[in-house]
C-alpha cells in the first residue's frame, strides 16, 4: 500500500500518526483539493476579513510599542499615551471579540467556503466542515450550503468514518480512497432535493 501511495504522479501526503492535529490537517488539506477539483472556486472573503482585522490588531500594537522618536522629544506623545492607554487596550479588545466572534459564528469547523460552481443552476456555495475529536479517530466531514437560508440550499450530508481507512504504513494517506469517499460525499449533497418555495 505504501509503495503504491509513494509511486504515484504526486508527492505522497504523509501525517505524523503521534499528532492529532497533522492527521486531521492532511485529511482536510486533501478534502478542500477534492471539492476544488470539482468545479467549486474557494470564497475567501471570510479570510480576507480575518486578516484584515488581524493586520489592525498588530498595527495598534506596534505603534504603541514602537513609536520613532526617543525621550524627551516624545514626551507629549508618550503623555498622550498614556491618557489613551484605556482606549488603545479597549479598540485592541474590541477588534480582537469581533475576531473571534466571526470564528466562533460563521467558521465553527469550516475547513473551506466556497462560491456555487460555474454554470450551476444553484445560487449557494459549499462549506465544507471537519471534526476529529481529541483521542478519538473517528473523523468527520460535512459538506452544506454557505446559505442555508436560500432557496437552492441543499440539506447537509457528512460521513464519519476512522482515519484508519485512509492510511498506509508510516503516516501515508490512501488518496484513492480518501478521493472516492469525499467525492460521494459531494455528490449526495448535490443530489438532494433542494427547498422549495
Amino acid at each position: 500500500m505504501q509503495d503504491q501511495a509513494e509511486t504515484g504522479s504526486k508527492k505522497a501526503k504523509k501525517a505524523n500518526l503521534l499528532d492529532h492535529q497533522s492527521i486531521k490537517h492532511s485529511r482536510d488539506e486533501s478534502a478542500s483539493e477534492i471539492v476544488r477539483s470539482r468545479g467549486y472556486v474557494e470564497d475567501v472573503r471570510m479570510s480576507n476579513v480575518k486578516v484584515f482585522l488581524g493586520t489592525i490588531i498588530i498595527v495598534i500594537a506596534l505603534f504603541g510599542q514602537f513609536y520613532k522618536k526617543k525621550f524627551p522629544e516624545n514626551r507629549d506623545f508618550l503623555i498622550g499615551c498614556v491618557v489613551l492607554y484605556p482606549f488603545s487596550q479597549s479598540f485592541f479588545i474590541l477588534f480582537y471579540g469581533l475576531l473571534q466572534l466571526i470564528i466562533y459564528t460563521k467558521e465553527k469547523n469550516a475547513i473551506l467556503f466556497t462560491y456555487p460552481p460555474a454554470g450551476s443552476i444553484t445560487s449557494t456555495g459549499l462549506v465544507v466542515s471537519s471534526k476529529l475529536p481529541r483521542f478519538s479517530d473517528l473523523y468527520t466531514l460535512t459538506t452544506a450550503s454557505s446559505d442555508p437560508k436560500s432557496i437552492s440550499a441543499g440539506k447537509p450530508v457528512e460521513f464519519t468514518k476512522s482515519v484508519t481507512q485512509w492510511l498506509a504504513k508510516g503516516g501515508v494517506l490512501m488518496e484513492d480512497q480518501f478521493w472516492k469517499d469525499v467525492e460521494t460525499l459531494v455528490n449526495d449533497y448535490a443530489a438532494e432535493p433542494k427547498k422549495k418555495k
